[in-house]
């Protein structure tokens, strides 16, 4: 695990700036610093050490120094990879999971990317073809931004390295737009104009000085089955069981988050068949029904594991906001991102990996949204004319009046209301609150192909094709890593590989919908490892009281951020003061579209206004070998 920088072309920067650039990420892998240069390229590194401790130091150098890499993440067949590549008489000079990869690319061209399993982000240098080679994982799992600068195209792990490499970045209006829609930014693009993000199941294949051209290698596809319902439960924990134990594998210890759902629950239950003394950790809020840390504490007595859990403050939360809008690069306006951050710092004084639940939900239909197409049926079903008169009521109800979302979602069709599990501001109030809104950039024009793709399939798993393209990599997956790689802690998600989703992909809609609860294929399949009070509880989603703390202990720093936030270009204040006085009054709640624009304000401070002192990065340590490290 690492972050890294790389940069190709006829500009290379000098090595102060290339200290500069890695020394920001130093975050990400602070036990080694490590270089490479030549005339074409240079490289800069910083591990996490994981695995093969001692000869896994990169830039990598491979067949005679004629391949180097830089490489982010695990994989997790590497093992069995090695194995087959050896008994076809290469050879494999270490156990780490980075000459596999490139000794594949070696032996097997872009192909090698249909082997590996895992989450990834790679560069490597073919310095006999003057190629360069960079690709990322399936999922998403791991970021991968890349820019052009004087003529090189730069690749980074995160894009602060890219901003101490060149200051003539500006904000991308139309990612600000959907951005108030899907609380961040969708790939391929970022906040920035000038810099993109490499999409997952991506690569590129390019000479040295050319642009980047990324080809898809992989697409996730729900192709669901009519094989019996007792088939697929078979399946799912077996796949499961397998996918956590080679999650496991590591040369250092293990840990993992516990939430008092489902998701963590399965992962720690197959996972302490394995380690026993598995550790788990938690955090909640002194807010009632706004924490989980109980049922958290259940379960792990339920599971006998340890637990450790924390309480996180309204004013812990809101001092550590701009500090976190630093590791997250771009606006991502989750408010679970915080807790996690604080979970994660916890686990990292104890574990350098972590375990945990994401995916679940978008592979086994387990967001309480997707019960909503049956419970919309009757709405659906109604003539034109009646459907037209119930949407003018809805809106006329106002925003946060019960009733209001339910109307109308049953009125419009689903391409048009559905762009994912977060739907925050919606097109007509972006042009209230948005001085530079284009009308004809709505957010569905994003989604619109996806549904095209997935015509023949039924609405929940349409919903959840949409979820997997959008929410899991630009949410769910983004604070995850950026929380995680914060606290130089590796995070890993069994639920997110690629023989798990061939298994859940061919699950129908009428097995994840029943019963009255989600996900219920699953939670059938694990009942024999779980508490039956743990596999059936209703699904909270880590909620954070944001609701109540814009009406009470932030509402004067909320007001006072959006009077001296340096963003008038960009919003119209009067009316963000309007939504925080009926907030406050109650006359609607407007949380979550405030918290949206607070969010982009305090990463405008951080990144444009760069007002805080921890912006400036860790200097860099160098590596104790430089083996693999041709200055």
């Amino acid at each position: 695990m690492c972050g890294f920088t790389a940069i190709a072309g006829s500009f290379l920067p000098d090595q102060k700036q290339m200290n500069e650039m890695t020394s920001a990420i130093f975050h990400r892998g602070p036990d080694e610093t490590g270089y490479y240069r030549d005339e074409y390229v240079s490289f800069g590194f910083q591990r996490l050490s994981i695995i093969d401790l001692e000869n896994g130091q990169q830039p990598f150098s491979y067949e005679n120094e004629r391949y180097v890499i830089v490489f982010n993440g695990e994989i997790y067949n590497h093992v069995e990879l090695r194995k087959e590549l050896v008994a076809n008489g290469v050879q494999i000079d270490t156990v780490s999971d980075t000459e596999v990869i490139v000794a594949l690319y070696h032996h097997s061209g872009v192909s090698c990317l249909q082997k590996l399993r895992g989450m990834f982000a790679f560069v490597i240098w073919d310095k006999e073809t003057k190629t360069i080679f960079a690709a990322r994982d399936h999922f998403g799992i791991k970021p991968l931004y890349y820019t052009n600068v004087f003529g090189s195209v730069v690749f980074s792990s995160e894009s602060k390295a890219i901003t101490h490499l060149t200051t003539e970045l500006t904000v991308n209006d139309p990612s600000l737009q959907h951005y108030l829609a899907f609380q961040f930014i969708p790939e391929p693009e970022t906040i920035w104009s000038e810099v993109k993000k490499l999409p997952a199941g991506h690569y590129v294949e390019i000479p040295w000085n050319a642009e980047v051209q990324a080809v898809q290698y992989w697409q996730p596809q729900f192709r669901p089955e009519r094989s019996s319902y007792d088939y697929q439960k078979a399946k799912i924990l077996d796949v499961l069981r397998e996918s956590v134990s080679v999650h496991l594998r590591s040369d250092v210890p293990v840990g993992s988050f516990l939430s008092g759902g489902i998701d963590s629950a399965v992962i720690v239950s197959l996972a302490k068949e394995v380690n026993p003394a598995i550790k788990t950790f938690s955090v909640g809020f002194d807010q009632s029904g706004y924490s989980e840390t109980a049922f958290a504490r259940q379960t792990a007595e339920a599971l006998q594991v340890s637990n450790e859990e924390s309480i996180l403050t309204p004013e812990a939360y809101w001092e550590a906001l701009p500090k976190l809008m630093w590791h997250m690069d771009e606006p991502v306006a989750d408010p679970a991102a915080v807790p996690l951050y604080f979970v994660a710092r916890q686990a990292s004084e104890q574990v350098k990996v972590v375990l945990s639940g994401e995916g679940s939900d978008e592979l086994f239909g387990g967001y309480n949204i997707y019960r909503k197409p049956r419970a919309l049926r009757q709405i659906s079903a109604l003539p034109g004319p009646a459907k037209k008169l119930l949407a003018a009521l809805s809106r006329m109800i106002p925003d946060g009046v019960k009733g209001k979302s339910f109307l109308e979602r049953g009125t419009t069709p689903l391409m048009d209301r559905y762009i994912g599990n977060a739907n925050i501001v919606k097109e007509n109030e972006k042009s209230r609150i948005l001085k530079s809104y284009d009308a004809n950039r709505p957010s569905a024009l994003l989604t619109e192909p996806y549904f095209n793709a997935s015509k023949e399939l039924d609405d929940v798993t349409k919903m959840q094709a949409i979820d997997l393209a959008f929410w899991l990599k630009g949410d769910i997956l983004a604070k995850a890593d950026k929380m995680t790689m914060a606290n130089s802690l590796e995070l890993r998600v069994p639920f997110l590989d690629k023989q798990v989703f061939e298994v859940a992909s061919a699950i129908p809609v009428a097995y994840k919908i029943a019963h009255g609860t989600t996900k219920y294929i699953l939670r059938d399949a694990v009942r024999e490892i779980l508490p039956e009070e743990v596999f059936m509880r209703k699904k909270l989603g880590f909620p954070v009281p944001i609701k109540h703390w814009l009406r009470g202990e932030w509402n004067d720093r909320v007001y006072q951020l959006i009077e001296e936030s340096q963003t008038d270009a960009y919003f119209d204040k009067r009316y963000l003061i309007h939504l925080l006085d009926e907030h406050k009054q109650c006359k609607g709640d407007h949380s979550r579209k405030l918290w949206n624009v607070l969010i982009f304000m305090i990463w405008h401070e951080v990144f444009v206004e760069q007002i805080h002192p921890f912006h400036q990065p860790k200097p860099a340590r160098p590596s104790n070998s430089s083996s693999y490290c041709l200055v």
